[in-house]
């Protein structure tokens, strides 16, 4: 009988990272859940996972998570960063404190969990990371600085932390969604996307899932971008 596997998402209260939790669900993962509102609770009780409170800014909420994760059920196999949104404003009136606290949000966070979970994905042999970061990520806008600048960086981690621990079997890529319809989208954004419309949210975790499984077993360090055409580069 196959080991049961185990997936871990943050931010899974809501959006895109409820999305991911109920698909990889659907894929056989047991879920163990994450979100600052307590909703993650409610989804993995549906779900038949367990869900939690707490935040991806604080280390004792993540090492909590992933700590429960491996003492229940023995293995992790993968993970799904998802966050919810940085600061934003005008380039030069982000204060010092909103530029660290989007550091934490959408960087330190992988790092963090990065941390917890290699060893335990050493260990069992392998396992698969999908950071959730953002189309604008290599496209920046000035509409979303930190996010643009920080995700960048993410972009960067991703592929280090790929080519570091590819030899233990341990896979790392992001996503990197465009406009998604859990957030109102106005006309004039829809008319910048190719494909008229926003994402539906269960489109990116579609990703996220193929990421996670098997089937990608020969990729790792790529950010996928999942945005309807929206972003210029090939």
């Amino acid at each position: 009988m196959d080991e049961q596997r185990v997936a871990v998402v943050t931010a899974a209260g809501r959006g895109i990272g409820e999305a991911c939790a109920r698909r990889l669900a659907a894929d056989g993962y047991v879920p163990v859940l994450l979100s600052k509102s307590g909703a993650a609770i409610d989804v993995a009780d549906d779900l038949g996972g367990v869900g939690f409170e707490g935040s991806v800014t604080d280390v004792a909420d993540i090492t909590a998570l992933v700590e429960a994760a491996h003492d229940r059920y023995g293995r992790i196999d993968a993970v799904v960063n998802n966050t919810g949104h940085p600061p934003k404003g005008d380039l030069l009136e982000i204060s010092d404190e909103e530029w660290h606290a989007g550091l934490d949000l959408v960087l330190l966070n992988v790092v963090r969990v990065a941390r917890l979970v290699t060893p335990i994905m050493r260990e069992q042999g392998g396992g698969s990371i999908v950071n959730v970061s953002t189309f604008s990520a290599f496209e920046p806008s000035l509409d979303f600085p930190v996010s643009s600048t920080l995700r960048a960086g993410l972009g960067s981690f991703t592929k280090l932390y790929a080519d570091r621990y590819a030899g233990d079997g341990i896979r790392m890529n992001a996503v990197l969604p465009g406009f998604v319809d859990s957030y109102e989208v106005d006309e004039e954004t829809r008319e910048q996307i190719p494909m008229g419309r926003p994402a539906r949210t269960d489109e990116i975790a579609d990703t996220v899932a193929y990421l996670c499984s098997p089937a990608a077993s020969y990729v790792t360090g790529q950010n996928v971008r999942v945005d309807g055409g929206l972003t210029d580069s090939v």
